[in-house]
């Protein structure tokens, strides 16, 4: 019986955590690594858990009620949780399982001092760190103190923290089991943790060392501030050596305590540099054993490293696979899209698949390489100029790596730099004519699709997109089309630094482009007031959408028709969709619910337009918006005309006004066009998801969403697909929310922020990038998902990025803040067609700021301040 419950440490390894928990199966695999030492051990099995917990019958009724508790309920999740360790820790352990562990500890040396530390079955994942969720038992002498050591550390599966923890993530309390280790005491002279890989900045190439005297549990409990020491290349490059006063020490008799170090000591370096090298060395191995960075406890006994514990860092962003061993920098192309989330397989082959230039995916996200273009000085100059408008901390985090000289070589300029994709740049005069004109382009291309993929199933519908891909990228890429909205943004540009120089006008043009004619995205939002007019006047109507919580998508607009008013607001809703039904939050990722496939999203928004304007909102904003603009443009151009020079400064700003707002409008076309597009491939991707689920070939639909396009495609073609790989990547996808994508990525795995560097804001001021001019004071409202709007007018929406969907919402608002986005992103365009103050770019607003707050929100200087 004795295997069943007992087993030596070195005869465990990795894939054993059903058996031996985390703890156990990292420990096992760590003293297979040629070179780590390993303090010798055994584990209780999870066997031996469950044993334990069938002696208990009563067990089973708590971990029933603990499974029907609020997480939020911390004072019953607290009562409960300690009823369930008392109940777990006064179980007597039978005979057999007592001697079996007596057993393995006379071979360990009985009366020597052991450490028995907790080893569950969900601990240290790669996707969930449970560091410290369990319990650790140190300098434990004798069989008796062992093993009601062993019953601690059972009954520690049950503390409010890991318990709590379990119900956050879903974990059920019942699939989760104990093992527990238990190994020879080490005393050292030092202990500390290593990580491999720089948990602050990610570099994966820096490893840093946290050091002091005695026992680890000092540092972990932050008894004390360790000497810290960071390695690169084989040396210590930075060291930090703290004043240690205390230590914690075994006790003779078993237990520990605190000591105060002898005041000579105190500032003594608790490591050499050449044994933080050393033991850095050793981290490597184990890294290059586990495949990922590693957070690392280890102790130092006669010159000798120990390794006590080894988890990977799970807070570190993939780095993307370039398949060689060259130095890259790669910008995020989820900020410059406006939507950060991570991506579905699907998603990001699909919109890879469509894209203008190559992009490679890390942690659910994708990214542009931009080494070769910072390599050269003539196009480097250009890709700052370009990042720096439209999102100023990318430009500043670039300029970061470049400015140390040695990541990024540079390359001798070969030739003229080519244009941007898209085609060379704008001439000084566009025709106007061009608008309508690709508009109507745009149109003819969806429609021939929806004609022409109507009829393509199987293997026959994969061929056919990708002939429709090189369509879609023609239609993007027409040297027209770029040059349409490079017309508009340039003339932007020109008007603020002219206006700024001539009259010392911020950011005219803010004012000059309100309700430019053409602006699919703002004509989006206005659209949704009339909506609400339709439905103001039905009361009916009105109380049936206060009460969609628990209606179908599939059956909500049927359902609306068969009430007093619904048939007339049914239909309004219905031509909404027609226009603005491929639209959804998220939209580059084709797998997201499109607003055709979900319209309750709509349904919180339309109450808000119901309940916060009058009758005829839409066409009321949009002239007021015009006559600001003319009011504004007939106010400049007088002024200019008073100035030196004045008729001919007041002819080119004229000019550029009529530019402007002719082609800023279309700005928002493109992207109109790319998801129209996108959502006719997903119906028809859909129906050949729908005939899989028929054939039996797929539990659901939705799997095809963990699928890249080739494997969706080899799927449709042998009607095979592997299960456990679609359950990988769902484990992955859910992991990949946890983590936050930097703006700029390097090969060694370095996040880069990027900075403001301005000193011209008050303090505690919040910095970011004014978009839309204008000062706003109002109530903050921190919203995450659209679905949970619920905005009175005057509010300021405070939220991590604004893509075109969110543009309904901006009707209500009186101001905006994001935690993304540039000049000429989506938000930033229309806060500036709705008149709306808005920063954007604010680095961690939607934390910084409270749900609730007053702020006070500077559009045309660009911060915000928190009044309350």
């Amino acid at each position: 019986m004795m295997d069943q419950y007992v087993v030596d440490l070195r005869e465990v390894d990795e894939t054993q955590v059903a058996v031996v928990g985390g703890k156990g199966a990292h420990l096992g695999g760590l003293s297979q690594i040629e070179g780590i030492r390993v303090p010798g051990g055994f584990c209780v099995t999870t066997e031996a858990f469950r044993r334990i917990m069938a002696e208990e019958p009563s067990v089973d009724g708590l971990l029933d009620q603990l499974s029907r508790l609020d997480p939020d309920d911390r004072e019953a999740v607290r009562t409960l949780s300690a009823e369930i360790r008392r109940t777990v820790e006064e179980i007597e352990v039978p005979d057999d399982l007592a001697s079996a562990i007596t057993g393995a500890l006379a071979r360990l040396g009985e009366q020597g001092a052991c450490a028995v530390r907790s080893s569950a079955t969900a601990e240290d994942l790669p996707t969930a760190s449970f560091a410290g969720q369990q319990d650790t038992y140190l300098n434990v002498i004798g069989p008796a103190a062992v093993v009601r050591h062993i019953s601690r550390c059972w009954a520690s599966l049950f503390t409010e923290r890991a318990v709590t923890y379990r119900t956050r993530n879903g974990i059920d309390h019942r699939t989760v089991h104990m093992a527990v280790v238990v190994q020879r005491m080490v005393l050292p002279y030092a202990s500390g943790i290593l990580f491999t890989a720089d948990p602050v900045t990610g570099n994966r190439k820096v490893a840093t060392v946290d050091a002091g005297f005695g026992l680890g549990e000092a540092l972990v409990s932050g008894l004390v501030n360790p000497d810290v020491f960071t390695v690169r290349d084989g040396k210590v490059v930075t060291k930090g050596i703290a004043a240690k006063q205390l230590a914690i020490h075994a006790l003779p008799d078993g237990g520990t305590r605190e000591v105060t170090v002898d005041a000579q000591q105190q500032e003594q370096p608790a490591l050499t540099d050449a044994q933080a090298v050393r033991l850095v060395e050793l981290g490597r191995r184990i890294e290059a054993h586990f495949g990922s960075p590693q957070d690392i406890e280890w102790c130092l006994a006669d010159d000798e490293f120990q390794i006590v514990q080894s988890r990977p860092i799970t807070t570190l962003f993939p780095v993307p696979d370039s398949g060689d061993q060259e130095n890259h920098v790669y910008v995020s192309v989820g900020h410059g899209q406006m939507m950060t989330d991570p991506m579905k397989p699907l998603g990001l082959s699909m919109w890879r698949q469509t894209a203008m230039v190559q992009m490679h995916e890390a942690g659910g996200r994708l990214f542009v390489d931009v080494t070769p273009r910072l390599a050269s000085p003539a196009a480097r100059a250009g890709l700052l100029d370009v990042m720096g408008k439209g999102d100023p901390l990318i430009k500043d985090a670039l300029e970061t790596v470049i400015d140390r000289g040695d990541f990024v070589p540079t390359l001798p300029d070969a030739g003229p730099v080519r244009p941007p994709a898209g085609g060379a740049p704008a001439p000084a005069e566009p025709d106007p004519a061009i608008v309508p004109q690709l508009i109507e382009r745009s149109r003819t291309s969806v429609a021939a699709l929806e004609r022409d993929i109507a009829t393509k199933t199987g293997t026959e519908l994969f061929d056919f997109l990708l002939e429709a891909f090189e369509e879609h990228k023609r239609v993007l890429s027409d040297p027209v089309n770029f040059q349409a909205i490079m017309a508009g943004m340039e003339s932007t540009w020109w008007l603020n630094d002219k206006l700024q120089e001539w009259l010392g006008e911020k950011n005219a043009a803010d004012t000059l482009t309100l309700s430019a004619p053409d602006n699919i995205t703002s004509e989006m939002g206005l659209a949704l007031l009339d909506v609400a007019d339709v439905i103001r006047p039905h009361a009916e109507v009105v109380a049936f959408l206060q009460n969609t919580g628990h209606l179908e998508d599939a059956t909500f607009l049927d359902e609306l028709a068969k009430v007093a008013g619904g048939t007339e607001a049914r239909d309004a809703v219905e031509a909404y969709l027609d226009r603005y039904g491929m639209r959804c939050v998220g939209e580059i990722d084709i797998t997201r619910p499109r607003w055709r496939e979900q319209p309750t999203t709509l349904v919180p928004v339309i109450l808000d337009n119901v309940r916060n304007f009058e009758p005829g909102a839409a066409e009321r904003r949009f002239e007021q918006g015009r006559q600001k603009a003319e009011q504004k443009e007939a106010d400049v151009l007088s002024r200019l005309r008073a100035l030196p020079d004045g008729d001919t400064k007041a002819d080119e700003t004229q000019r550029m006004i009529d530019r402007v707002r002719t082609f800023i409008g279309y700005r928002e076309y493109p992207k109109y066009g790319i998801v129209s597009r996108t959502f006719v491939y997903k119906q028809a991707l859909m129906a050949e998801a729908e005939r899989l689920v028929g054939a039996g070939v797929l539990p659901e639909k939705e799997d095809v969403f963990y699928l890249t396009f080739e494997e969706f495609r080899d799927v449709v073609r042998s009607h095979q697909v592997d299960g456990r790989l679609v359950q990988e990547r769902k484990d992955a996808f859910r992991a990949y929310h946890a983590l936050t994508p930097p703006r700029v990525l390097t090969s060694d795995g370095e996040a880069l922020t990027g900075a403001y560097r301005r000193d011209d804001v008050p303090d505690g001021a919040l910095v970011g990038v004014p978009v839309s001019a204008g000062t706003v004071e109002g109530r903050a409202r921190v919203i995450l998902d659209m679905a949970d709007a619920d905005l009175e007018a005057g509010d300021i929406l405070v939220t991590p990025f604004t893509d075109p969907s969110w543009s309904p919402l901006f009707v209500g608002i009186a101001g905006l803040v994001t935690e993304m986005g540039g000049l000429m992103t989506h938000g930033a365009v229309i806060a500036r067609e709705y008149g709306l103050p808005a920063v954007v770019g604010v680095e961690r607003a939607t934390r910084l700021i409270r749900d609730g707050q007053r702020i006070r929100v500077h559009g045309t200087d660009g911060y915000v301040e928190i009044l309350s």
